[in-house]
C-alpha cells in the first residue's frame, strides 16, 4: 500500500463493531467497497489505512446459518485483491485465494461471492492478495453466522484483537522486517480491540453476554483470559465445543494464534458500573486490559445454567479405524528465491516451507498439490513443526479435529486453525468432503509470504 493512498481520522463509526441485537434485518445481499478509510488510534492521526464501506474499522458482517449471502467486494484501490471467508466451509470457487479459486480482482473490478454458510458461529474475513500489505494496514473484518434460533443470550459482543506498527508520529512504520519474518514474525506496537485501546462496552446487569474473540492479528499470540470465573467456553473456532473446558487464568491464559477464535458465555455482574474484563498477558509488561464489559441498568438475575448447549454443526465427523496418514513438515527452507506472487505482492524473501519445499508463488506455474485426498475419505494429517517458532497452521474448506501431540493434551475441537508450538508433532483428523484445491498454510503472514503455505486437493 502506498502511504499516499490513505488516511486515518475520527473514530465516529467504532460503534459498528459493538452488541448486536438479535433477530435484525437478515440482508443476503451486501456491497462492500474496499476503499481509503479514516480512524484515530491516538490523539496524533495516521496515515494508511484501507477498509471497506466507509466504515473504519472494517465492519461486522453478519449471515445466518443455512440462509444464502450474495457479499459483492468492490476494489476501490489501485492494487490487487481477493477476499478470503476465513472458517466457512464454501464451495472452493468462492474461497478468495487467488490463482487458485478466482483470478485477483483488479483496481475498480468487483467479484460476487455467493454461499450459504452450513455453520453457524465466529468467523472473519481477510483479503488473500496483497496479503500482507493491506492487513497490516487495516483490512480484517469479523464474520458472524447466526444460529437458525436464538440461543437465549441478552447481548452479544464482538472483540477483533490486532496490532499496529506506528512511530512516535502517528505514522505507519514498514509491516514487515525480514528478521522478523524469518523467525517469530513483527510485532506492532499499538495492540488494540475493536481498534480501540481499552473499550468499555454496556451489557445488561446480571445478564448474559456472548463475548466473541477473533485474533485477526498478522503475528501476534495472544494469552487471554477473563477478570470474572462466571463464564465459559462455549465455541472454539466457530464450531460449538462439546466438552467442558477449563476456563483460562492469569496462570493458565489460553493462547489465541492468528485466524483463531474463541466465544465465550459471560454472566454480566450484577451490580451497575461493575466489569468482566479481557485480560492479556504480554512478555515482560503487566496484565494488559483489552476490552471491558461494563454492567448496566437494574439486573436480570440470569444463569449460566439458563443456556442451553449449543448445536452441532454438520461438520462430518472422521472415521479413525480407516484414516490413512499424510505427513507434513513445517520449518525453514534449505534454499529457494522470493515467490512468484504475481499481481499478488512478495516479501523478497524465502525462509519457510512445508516438506522441505518452499511455496513457489501464488502465480507459480506447475505448482502441484501438497497432498491429493478422496472425496469422502478420512485422513489423518501429521503436522511436525522442526523450528523453534510457533505456527497457526489453517487450512481452508474443511474442518478438522485435534487427536494427538506429543508435547500436550488436545481436546477434540472441530476446528479449521491449529497452533503448533515448537517441536510440536501434532495430529488432526479430518474427512476430506469438499471438493477442490484448498490452501494450507501459515498465518502468521510473512511466513505464509516466504514459503510456509501450499494447497491440499481434494477431489
Amino acid at each position: 500500500m502506498r502511504r499516499r493512498d490513505f488516511l486515518l481520522g475520527s473514530a465516529a463509526t467504532a460503534g459498528v463493531m459493538g452488541a448486536a441485537c438479535w433477530g435484525g434485518a437478515r440482508s443476503t445481499v451486501q456491497q462492500l467497497t474496499i476503499q481509503t478509510a479514516r480512524f484515530s488510534f491516538r490523539e496524533q492521526p495516521t496515515d494508511g489505512l484501507v477498509s471497506l464501506l466507509p466504515d473504519a474499522p472494517p465492519p461486522v458482517l453478519y449471515g445466518t446459518q443455512g440462509d444464502p449471502m450474495h457479499l459483492r467486494v468492490v476494489n476501490g484501490t489501485e492494487d490487487y485483491t481477493a477476499m478470503h471467508w476465513h472458517g466457512l466451509r464454501i464451495a472452493n470457487a468462492m474461497d478468495g485465494v487467488p490463482y487458485l479459486t478466482q483470478m485477483p480482482i483488479a483496481g475498480g473490478e468487483a467479484f460476487d461471492y455467493e454461499f450459504t454458510p452450513p455453520d453457524a458461529g465466529t468467523y472473519w474475513y481477510h483479503p488473500h492478495c496483497m496479503t500482507m500489505a493491506q492487513m497490516a494496514h487495516g483490512l480484517t473484518g469479523v464474520m458472524v453466522i447466526r444460529e437458525a434460533e436464538d440461543p437465549g443470550f441478552d447481548g452479544d459482543q464482538v472483540i477483533n484483537l490486532r496490532d499496529f506498527r506506528l512511530d512516535g508520529n502517528g505514522g505507519f512504520l514498514p509491516y514487515y522486517t525480514a528478521r522478523g519474518a524469518a523467525r517469530g514474525g513483527t510485532h506492532g506496537n499499538v495492540l488494540t480491540a475493536n481498534w480501540l485501546q481499552a473499550p468499555v462496552y454496556d451489557h445488561p446487569a446480571g445478564g448474559l453476554v456472548r463475548l466473541r474473540v477473533v485474533n485477526s492479528d498478522t503475528t501476534r499470540i495472544y494469552k487471554l483470559h477473563l477478570s470474572t470465573g462466571q463464564a465459559r467456553i462455549i465455541a472454539w473456532d466457530g464450531h460449538p465445543v462439546e466438552i467442558d473446558l477449563p476456563l483460562p487464568s492469569i496462570d493458565e491464559p489460553l493462547l489465541i494464534g492468528p485466524g483463531q477464535r474463541v466465544d465465550f458465555a459471560v454472566r454480566m455482574p450484577a451490580s451497575e458500573g461493575q466489569t468482566a474484563d479481557l485480560l492479556a498477558e504480554l512478555p515482560g509488561q503487566p496484565t494488559r486490559t483489552m476490552a471491558q464489559l461494563r454492567s448496566v441498568g437494574g439486573g436480570l438475575g440470569r444463569d449460566l445454567r439458563d443456556l442451553k448447549p449449543l448445536a452441532a454443526n454438520p461438520a462430518s465427523r472422521p472415521d479413525l479405524s480407516s484414516a490413512e496418514m499424510l505427513d507434513f513438515v513445517f520449518g525453514w527452507t534449505p534454499e529457494g528465491g522470493p515467490p512468484n506472487d504475481g499481481y499478488c505482492g512478495s516479501l523478497g524473501y524465502s525462509f519457510w516451507s512445508i516438506n522441505r519445499t518452499p511455496w513457489a508463488g501464488d502465480a507459480a506455474k506447475g505448482t502441484g498439490p501438497l497432498a491429493t485426498l478422496k472425496r469422502g475419505k478420512s485422513y489423518v494429517l501429521r503436522l511436525r513443526n522442526e523450528s523453534p517458532n510457533l505456527h497457526p497452521i489453517h487450512l481452508h474448506g474443511l474442518a478438522f479435529i485435534p487427536i494427538r501431540s506429543n508435547l500436550r493434551r488436545l481436546p477434540p475441537l472441530v476446528t479449521d486453525t491449529m497452533l503448533l508450538l515448537k517441536d510440536e508433532v501434532a495430529e488432526i483428523a479430518l474427512v476430506a468432503d469438499n471438493p477442490g484445491d484448498w490452501a494450507f498454510h501459515c498465518h502468521v503472514i510473512e511466513h505464509q509470504k516466504t514459503g510456509l503455505a501450499g494447497y491440499i486437493r481434494v477431489t
